[in-house]
C-alpha cells in the first residue's frame, strides 16, 4: 500500500488542501485575511485558501514526524529571516496562534490527537486519509512509489 511519504509533497498538499475544504470544522477566523503568519514577514499571505494550505502542511508534517510535536517547534519550522534595515537578518519563529487554531480545528475533526505534555500527533484517522490521498495521486499520475522524478 503506498503511503504519503512516496508522494511529492506539493501534489500531497494541493490535494489535502481540497479534501480539507470540504470538512466544516476548518474554517479561517475573520482575521486571517490580514494577519501575518509571523513576526518575519511583512506582510499577509497572497493566496485566499492559506489556511487550508497552511493545515494540510500541518497535517503531513505530524505524519512524517509520527512522534508529539509542540506547537513551539512548529513555530521554528514555520519561521523565517526577519529583514531589520540596515541590521543583519536574523531568525525568527513563526505565529503560534495560527499553528494553534489550526492544530485544535484538525483536533475537532479527529484527524490530530494530543498527547498530554508533549503536544499533537496525527490519529489513526488522520494517517488514513493520507494514505489514501497518496494512493489516488500515484494511481493518477501512473507513478512507482519510490522512484523520485523530477517535476
Amino acid at each position: 500500500m503506498p503511503t504519503a511519504r512516496e508522494v511529492r509533497a506539493d501534489l500531497l498538499i494541493e490535494r489535502l488542501k481540497e479534501e480539507l475544504k470540504k470538512f466544516d470544522g476548518i474554517k479561517p477566523p475573520d482575521w486571517a485575511y490580514y494577519t501575518k503568519t509571523g513576526s518575519h514577514k511583512e506582510r499577509p499571505p497572497v493566496q485566499e485558501d492559506w489556511w487550508y494550505i497552511r493545515a494540510a502542511s500541518l497535517l503531513r508534517t505530524l505524519y512524517l514526524r509520527g512522534e508529539p510535536v509542540g506547537v513551539e517547534r512548529l513555530r521554528t519550522k514555520y519561521g523565517g529571516r526577519k529583514k531589520r534595515g540596515v541590521r543583519p537578518e536574523r531568525f525568527a519563529k513563526g505565529s503560534g496562534h495560527v499553528i494553534r487554531l489550526i492544530l485544535q480545528q484538525l483536533e475537532s475533526l479527529g484527524l490530530v490527537e494530543k498527547v498530554e505534555g508533549r503536544g499533537r500527533r496525527i490519529s489513526p484517522a488522520g494517517i488514513s486519509l493520507l494514505d489514501k490521498l497518496a494512493g489516488e495521486i500515484i494511481k493518477e499520475l501512473n507513478i512507482t512509489p519510490g522512484k523520485v522524478v523530477p517535476p
